[in-house]
């Protein structure tokens, strides 16, 4: 019903505007009499005369000059929006919305934009910061496109596609770690210097990481879900836990000696060549996880969204950690 009025409207503007029904025929490329009954058929939807016929041509009512005055702003919309989208076609104009975590956001997803939108600078880019669980609760209510997040595993409601590879480990200053068996008689490392791979190092590990301020990401986040997995796996008991609400914070924390942190090790690495925080050795090493976009399987993305992912995955990674 809406496309039939849609037409009748049309056909009664271009009458309405040249003011003959022959010249409406001419540019509409149909007849006179099925003109004539396009406006009968209007007219007689809206109970009122639309036009008076006269031997010159037709002139408009009242009603007529009414509907043809709205109509000018309505179709006055209409090019405008039709402007406006060739327009945004000819500059590239689209947006793209990301959910990412602070963290992410900071050492991954900063690169990957900086060259993007280097070269598509008419794409608006929007970004929810938030963990990575509250990203796929977006994700999945369809309020952004993708999400850069840590490989979510059996999570069957997005398509997850890796970037690259990070690693979780345990650090602290080397004061931290003297002191802290300095004050633990029990504990067998005489110096941090002294780590090294071998079961007893192992040994020293545990004890640390039992007996330490041990600084986490909270409960909420999927890192902190992966590393009590590995506490579980490993029988490492923990006794005391500083939760911390972001990466940055956890980093800086160990930096000034309150503790052990579990942090990224690629975001620490300048820390660790310069001796300003020491890694703990692991005989289990943290297995490496996947970092990527996501987005859900039942909102297939735009085809902006599809070259942003694609140019990301063309950056090798050490354009980014």
């Amino acid at each position: 019903m809406i496309q039939q009025n849609l037409n009748y409207y049309h056909t009664f503007y271009t009458v309405a505007t040249t003011g003959s029904i022959s010249k409406a025929a001419s540019l509409l490329y149909i007849s006179q009499p099925a003109i004539s009954k396009t406006i009968a058929h209007l007219e007689e939807n809206l109970g009122c005369a639309l036009f008076y016929r006269t031997p010159r041509g037709v002139r408009l009512t009242e009603e007529g000059i009414i509907l043809k005055q709205r109509l000018d702003d309505a179709f006055a919309s209409i090019s405008a929006g039709e402007e406006e989208l060739s327009h945004r076609l000819e500059l590239g104009i689209s947006e793209i919305k990301i959910g990412v975590s602070t963290t992410l956001c900071k050492y991954m997803l900063l690169p990957y934009l900086q060259s993007f939108i280097a070269e598509h600078p008419h794409i608006k880019i929007t970004i929810a910061c938030q963990s990575s669980l509250h990203t796929l609760q977006l994700l999945e209510q369809q309020k952004i496109d993708i999400g850069l997040i840590g490989n979510p595993g059996a999570h069957s409601s997005v398509v997850f596609t890796p970037l690259s590879s990070i690693q979780d480990t345990f650090v602290a200053t080397s004061a931290y770690l003297s002191n802290l068996s300095i004050r633990n008689p029990n504990a067998l490392l005489d110096s941090p210097a002294e780590f090294d791979f071998d079961a007893n190092s192992w040994h020293h590990t545990k004890f640390l990481l039992s007996e330490s301020n041990l600084m986490l990401l909270d409960e909420q986040n999927i890192t902190r879900q992966y590393i009590n997995e590995y506490f579980i796996r490993n029988h490492i008991e923990i006794k005391q836990i500083l939760e911390v609400s972001t990466m940055d914070l956890l980093i800086e924390f160990a930096r000034i000696g309150l503790g052990i942190a579990c942090v990224i090790r690629e975001f620490v690495l300048d820390d660790l060549a310069s001796g300003r925080l020491v890694e703990l050795p692991l005989q289990e090493p943290i297995e490496k996880r996947n970092v990527g976009f996501a987005y859900s399987k039942s909102h297939h993305p735009s085809d902006t969204v599809m070259q942003f992912l694609r140019h990301c995955q063309a950056l090798p990674d050490s354009d980014i950690l």
